[in-house]
């Protein structure tokens, strides 16, 4: 009942809620991109959704647009503005993405969607994560960690598309309340890990 109908309500509900209430930060927070990094102020991406369906998912930039002399988009590292570092280390990037849960794209609580590149690269256990919409707060906050491992994360979401109950999305909700605090002890914007596409290539 909880998977099939009260999840969703939630969601409906909750993101709707929150993108009212948020309005003033949303404002804020557009003015500072658009200050510090410029026009547009919305970085856009496909990402694989429930049942591998692509959706766009919107984030607030954090990174600048920045080209070497061939056109060639610099490296992330070189691209992170200080704005960007205070963006990701609180997760206001994550903002717009509640317009995401609000249509069904995706949901409060639920494996993060990952980009649409990702797809070569997953085990056929890893897909189990798209048998459920992807999520705003991830199960592997669980294992406590700012940062985990691919093979950690991907584990979490498997088991969280295969348990999904309300219990377990509470505990998530919780958890994921310490990983902030420790994001910005540990300034996590400034975090780097290789794409998943890279990871497992260099692991063959």
């Amino acid at each position: 009942m909880y998977r099939l109908f009260f999840k969703r309500f939630l969601d409906v509900i909750l993101s709707g809620i929150g993108i009212v209430v948020l309005v003033p930060f949303y404002l804020i927070i557009t003015l500072y991109v658009w200050l510090t990094m410029g026009w547009p102020v919305l970085f856009a991406q496909e990402r694989t959704g429930k049942g591998g369906k692509p959706f766009k998912m919107y984030k607030f930039r954090s990174m600048t647009n920045k080209k070497d002399l061939y056109g060639n988009l610099l490296p992330e590292h070189e691209r992170l503005t200080k704005a960007g570092i205070v963006l990701r280390s609180s997760s206001l990037d994550e903002l717009p993405e509640l317009w995401s849960i609000l249509i069904g794209k995706m949901s409060i609580i639920g494996p993060r969607p990952l980009p649409t590149y990702y797809e070569p690269y997953y085990t056929k256990k890893e897909w189990k994560r798209y048998n459920v919409r992807g999520g705003l707060l991830p199960p592997d906050s669980l294992c406590g960690n700012t940062t985990p491992s691919w093979e950690v994360q991907l584990e979490y979401d498997q088991y969280y598309a295969e348990n999904i109950s309300l219990l377990l999305d509470i505990k998530v909700l919780l958890k994921t309340f310490e990983i902030l605090f420790k994001r910005a002890e540990e300034e996590y914007g400034t975090c780097e890990r290789p794409h998943l596409s890279e990871y497992r290539k260099d692991e063959n």
